[in-house]
């Protein structure tokens, strides 16, 4: 299935690109979650008439997204989870974890936009990457200790 991206999307292109991707792909996200259109020849008129407009829409998001990762610059996350002495945590740290931890110091951000790049199991310090826009990406500190006093 061709379409025309609405969005930057990661490995896949830029606003605008016409790329072939797979039918269940595209018509189960892609086409739903408004982030591009079937590369018809009507389409692809209307994207044309309507480009300036989407990318306005797609800039406001971007600056609304800069001022969010302002806001995360220096944000510190600590968890306190059971663990083995050896560091072994009984359970994992998820997505939704890191996602309240946030909402908890007053920063909303959905989960959808948290990437992990490892599954969290022992205690230690990770890097998480919070992506609020196609083209803003910030990093945030996790810390995961067994008791307060090993976080700090």
């Amino acid at each position: 299935m061709e379409v025309i991206l609405l969005e930057r999307i990661a490995r896949l292109g830029g606003m605008g690109d016409v790329v072939k991707v797979r039918d269940g792909y595209g018509r189960n996200f892609l086409i739903p979650m408004k982030k591009a259109l079937r590369a018809t020849n009507e389409n692809k008129k209307v994207f044309e008439a309507k480009r300036h407009i989407i990318e306005e829409l797609n800039q406001k998001a971007k600056e609304a997204a800069e001022v969010v990762a302002k806001k995360l610059e220096g944000v510190k996350l600590t968890l306190v989870r059971q663990a083995s002495q050896e560091g072994k945590l009984y359970g994992s740290v998820t997505i939704r974890d890191i996602a309240d931890a946030l909402k908890a110091q007053g920063y909303e951000v959905a989960n959808s936009q948290i990437v992990l790049s490892q599954i969290i199991k022992n205690t230690g310090e990770y890097p998480i990457r919070v992506t609020l826009h196609a083209e803003v990406i910030t990093t945030l500190p996790l810390t995961v200790a067994r008791i307060e006093s090993e976080a700090a």
